[in-house]
Formats: C-alpha cells, structure tokens, sequence
C-alpha cells in the first residue's frame, strides 16, 4: 500500500483504524477529490452501545472531521434476523417494541460524537426498515438473490466458523448478509454512498454489498475495516469484571467509565490513544515514551480524553477529581467514590474481589486477593481475612451503603439501588 494522500485515509491509517480495503488507492483518490459519503451499521440488540462499537464510532467521527458525510444506519430491519458473524448460536428474536426501546438508546450515543444537519458533511441517521419491511420476497430474490453464490456465501468465516463448530446456522440467519448488502445498494441510490466502514469480522458482507452494487447499480464501491479489538492480554474489548462498559450515562457512570480507561494495560495506552482520542501523534508519543510511573499519568490523560468525549468535560473532570480524592486523598462522605450495584446482585452474594475492582480499588481480580491476602482490604472498617468472601445484603450498614478500603487512604461507598 502507498502512502494515502487524502485527509480522510491517512487519519485512519495513522490511527490504527485500517485493516483491510476492497482498493484503498481508488478510494483515497476520491476522498481527495470530493465528499464521500460511507456507513457504518448498527444493529438495534441493547438500549446501549458499549467500548467495543467505539473504533467504529471514532471511523465516522474521523471521517466528519477529514470532511466528508457520515451516515449511521440503525439496524431496524435487520435486528430481527440477527448477524450470525462471530456467534456460536442464534440471537434472541426481539419484539419490534424492544427494537423499537433499544434504538432509541442507541441513538443517544451518536451526538456526543458526530453532528448532524442537513450540510454537505452533516451526520445522518437512517433505519433499514424503511426498505426492508416492504420487500416483496419472491421479487427480492429475482432481482438480488440471482446475484448470490450460496458455494461463496458458505466460504464466509461467519457461516464456516459456526459450521465447523457443528453449531446450527438457521436460514433466517443465512439471509443476514444479503440484506446487508442490499442495506449498501439502497444507501448508494437514496444517499449517494459510496463506502461501508465496519469491524474485520464484517468483511465478507462488506465486500458482497460491494459487488451487488456493481452488478445492479454499476458503480463503484469500497468496504474498509478496521481491526476487532482486543486487550494486550487478549480480553476482548467492551467488557469488564463487572460487566459491559456501555457507553450511555444512564448504563454506566461517568466514574465507572473513566475507571475503566485509567485501568488500562500498560501496552495498550499507546494505542487506545491514537484510537480514541484526537490528541496529536506526537503528544501521544511523548506521553507514552516509557513505561514506568509516567504510565500512569498516561492513562489519566487517556480516561479524561475517552469520558470527556463520552460524557462531556464536566462528568469527565468531576470523575477525576473523585479518583484523585479517592486515591491520593482518603475522600470520606460526599466526595468519596460510589459505585451503584443491583440489590439484586447483591441479595445473591457478589465476590469482595469484583466489588474492590468496580470501585476501582485493584486493577483486577487477583490483585483484590493479593490485597486482602495482604492485609490491606477492608469492607466497613473490617479487615477483611477471606479474599473469597462474598458481600451481601448483611453487609449494607444503616446509612444504606457497603464501605470498602484499600491500604489506608483508599475508599469507596457500594450504594445498592
């Protein structure tokens, strides 16, 4: 590949957002030229996206700043079938009025990170049932489905891995990748889009929504991926001890997001930088230069970069200041961290450990052992003796709340809701 020359492709490139180009030369060529309009989709199956969806939303972002049309296509249509890639079984089928719930969480996401309006460049934001739901069938598979080789379409990685595993892949769920091709023909007719953006697992339905559209519109268009993220230990992005790290506020906690970034490994900093903020490639460098303590401040600029962009400055600063009162200061009552979890959870039992790692009191579990096993830990001004204690509704003091300690300036209040 040479070096791209247009804003858009070069920003992506140097970023860590390509990972493969159906032709990256024709495609930088026009985003040198003029606005391009691409889309990336998003299938309606939580109220919330989480960190995993977040280089997809960055590629879009990225793609408005570079000058160019973003288009967020919600998966209205094809929610109700499910995308099979990467899964061992079939999703859930949702009612309409669940999808219904869950896009209009989705939605939420998308303006904290793009702007939308009816300009040149201005994000847009579109339903693919608005095509899908009138279909005729038999005329549908006359026009599109001649186009499709079902010998290709088993040589796909989402159908093969799930057949090799001897998992079942239902029909419904076959017909997953020709509507997202068809999704990239009524996008190129309706809105003049000329590119897919999605994750490398999407690559085969990217690549025949690029044929389907030479063959039935005979244009030229371009599917670019970006690499599935995953930790340097090889966890897979978008989840935590304590589960998803959704994006939406009313999901997740503006504390609890900004924990999750200032726990980052130490490997990965340098990365999630170039990915998920708009600092500079050399201010990134220099913050990252070496390991060691200056790590740590790195994944303090980290966090306030990612929440400030998720949350908004405000949340993202008051996180901080409550991590810096809570780590450097001891910070009692009000200023003190607290960390929602369901009674319901908790009537259950929660291990102590992933209690210390959702306040953000140990980076991970076997560090929460490492300190009770130490002496360090304490759960309302207990020492702690058994690392796999579990905290329950007995715990809960009168003031409503389960207090944790690490070392001897390090607290946070457990608030059952």
């Amino acid at each position: 590949m040479t070096e791209p020359t247009s804003l858009l492709l070069k920003t992506l490139v140097d970023r860590g957002h390509f990972h493969q180009c159906t032709d990256i030369e024709a495609l930088d060529k026009a985003a040198s030229e003029k606005i391009v309009t691409g889309y990336i989709g998003f299938d309606c199956t939580a109220d919330s996206l989480h960190v995993g969806s977040l280089t997809q939303i960055m590629t879009l972002r990225r793609m408005q700043q570079a000058g160019h049309k973003p288009i967020v296509l919600m998966g209205g249509g094809t929610t109700r079938i499910g995308d099979p890639s990467g899964k061992d079984e079939a999703r859930s089928l949702l009612t309409d009025e669940q999808i219904a719930h869950n896009m209009a969480g989705i939605r939420k996401v998308f303006s904290q990170y793009l702007t939308f309006g009816d300009g040149p460049t201005d994000a847009v934001m579109v339903n693919n049932n608005d095509w899908l739901d009138g279909l005729q069938y038999i005329a549908f598979l006359r026009d599109y489905g001649r186009h499709f080789s079902v010998n290709r379409m088993l040589s796909f990685d989402s159908v093969k891995l799930r057949l090799e595993r001897e998992q079942p892949l239902s029909f419904l769920e076959f017909n997953y990748m020709i509507l997202q091709a068809y999704d990239f023909v009524e996008l190129a007719r309706r809105l003049d889009c000329s590119v897919q953006f999605g994750g490398s697992d999407q690559w085969g339905n990217i690549v025949n929504g690029v044929e389907l559209g030479r063959r039935v519109l005979g244009r030229e268009l371009y599917g670019f991926t970006s690499p599935l993220l995953t930790t340097a230990s090889g966890a897979k992005m978008g989840k935590s001890a304590s589960g998803a790290v959704w994006l939406n506020a009313d999901k997740l906690g503006a504390y609890e997001f900004w924990q999750y970034w200032r726990n980052t490994e130490d490997d990965d900093v340098a990365r999630f930088m170039r990915l998920f903020t708009e600092l500079p490639l050399d201010e990134i460098a220099r913050l990252t230069a070496e390991n060691g303590p200056g790590i740590n401040d790195a994944k303090k600029v980290l966090a306030n970069e990612v929440t400030a962009m998720a949350h908004g400055h405000a949340a993202a600063e008051a996180a901080a200041e409550t991590a810096r009162r809570v780590f450097e200061e001891g910070a009692t009552g009000e200023g003190m961290a607290r960390i929602e979890v369901a009674k319901t959870d908790l009537d259950g039992g929660i291990a102590v450990v992933e209690l210390f790692v959702r306040a953000g009191l140990a980076a991970s579990n076997g560090e929460a052992r490492r300190l009770i096993k130490g002496g360090g830990g304490r759960m309302n001004d207990v020492a702690l003796t058994d690392e796999r204690h579990n905290a329950g509704a007995a715990d809960v003091t009168a003031e409503g709340v389960i207090k944790l300690t690490a070392g001897k300036k390090r607290h946070a209040l457990i608030v059952p809701v």
